[in-house]
């Protein structure tokens, strides 16, 4: 019932995008009453009250006869926005903080979760589709998305992570996971000159493979040693490992063995976390992080909402040299 109650937003949401694309000048004509009908698949009533909403903007008047047309561009049309996080953390907090921050006034928003299942992440697609101008998503490793993205009646941007195919056809504000970490061990390449074998260590089913390949090349251009794992279980450290880790749960499994080994960061073996905290400044005498920017990325994304170009943008990433490595 939920969803029969606004299929009308798809005609306002149809001409609040033409207007702020540029695609609907002032004085041109929409689509006839019938032909809404069929773009939509709606009722003539539905059109009807898409239409009303549009007039009561003050964006559509009527002309006996002739039909419906844009009468002016200068109203201001609010955002009415659905945000699909993958999951809420510290980090994604600040994300979603500096989003809603950058957002206007009169802006509305929903956000849900989807928790890495794709079926929820489909499912909360379709019950939102109709309802929004435009949605935030986060797609993560799902693949084979464009067709479900298309045909969402709004605008669609992504966010933190994605596939090449859907950067193609959709902007967003996203981590280049490859560039990134490659680019960060570049820059910190005199500490870590003494590693002789690095390992990357994440969740397949929750983090972006690309992190490896950028320390993969890294590695193969300077004859070393690189490593994939899963999981720290049964792990015992060697002199001249260094460790990238995604996971704050892993990191501290780390230092566990570690210290269980009478190994120390920085000393016998090597550490990087993902990710920036306070914590992680003093944690084990200071961990080396390589995080990028979530405040920035939110900031990025709210004024991105506004804008008609479609772009994607790599948020800025930093790596925070300390005594772990």
């Amino acid at each position: 019932m939920k969803r029969a109650r606004t299929k009308y937003k798809q005609i306002v949401n149809y001409v609040l995008n033409g207007i702020n694309d540029g695609t609907l000048e002032k004085g041109e004509w929409l689509p006839s009453v019938n032909e809404f009908r069929m773009m939509f698949n709606v009722s003539r009533e539905t059109v009807f009250a898409g239409l009303s909403e549009l007039k009561a903007k003050g964006l559509v008047q009527s002309c006996a006869g002739k039909g419906n047309y844009v009468t002016g561009l200068s109203a201001r049309v609010e955002k009415n926005i659905f945000i699909l996080f993958n999951e809420m953390n510290a980090f994604k907090q600040r994300l979603f903080n500096a989003f809603v921050g950058g957002l206007k006034e009169d802006d509305t928003y929903n956000i849900q979760f989807h928790n890495y299942n794709r079926k929820v992440f489909e499912m909360l697609l379709s019950e939102a589709n109709g309802s929004y101008d435009t949605y935030v998503l986060m797609p993560g490793k799902f693949k084979g998305l464009k067709p479900l993205l298309d045909s969402l009646s709004g605008r669609v941007l992504l966010l933190d992570h994605c596939h090449q195919e859907l950067k193609e056809s959709f902007g967003g504000v996203v981590q280049n996971f490859e560039a990134d970490t490659y680019n960060a061990l570049v820059s910190g390449e005199t500490k870590l000159a003494r590693y002789t074998s690095l390992y990357m260590v994440q969740s397949d089913a929750k983090e972006p493979y690309e992190r490896y390949y950028g320390m993969k090349r890294y590695c193969e251009e300077r004859g070393l040693k690189s490593h994939y794992l899963n999981s720290l279980r049964g792990r015992v450290i060697s002199e001249g490992d260094l460790f990238i880790v995604a996971d704050d749960t892993d990191l501290v499994t780390l230092l566990k063995l570690a210290a269980n080994q009478g190994f120390k960061a920085g000393r016998e073996f090597g550490v990087i976390s993902y990710n920036d905290t306070p914590l992680k400044e003093i944690l084990a005498g200071g961990i080396t992080t390589l995080s990028t920017d979530f405040t920035q990325m939110g900031r990025t994304m709210a004024a991105m909402v506004r804008k008609p170009a479609k772009q994607v943008q790599d948020n800025p990433c930093q790596l925070v040299i300390r005594s772990s490595i």
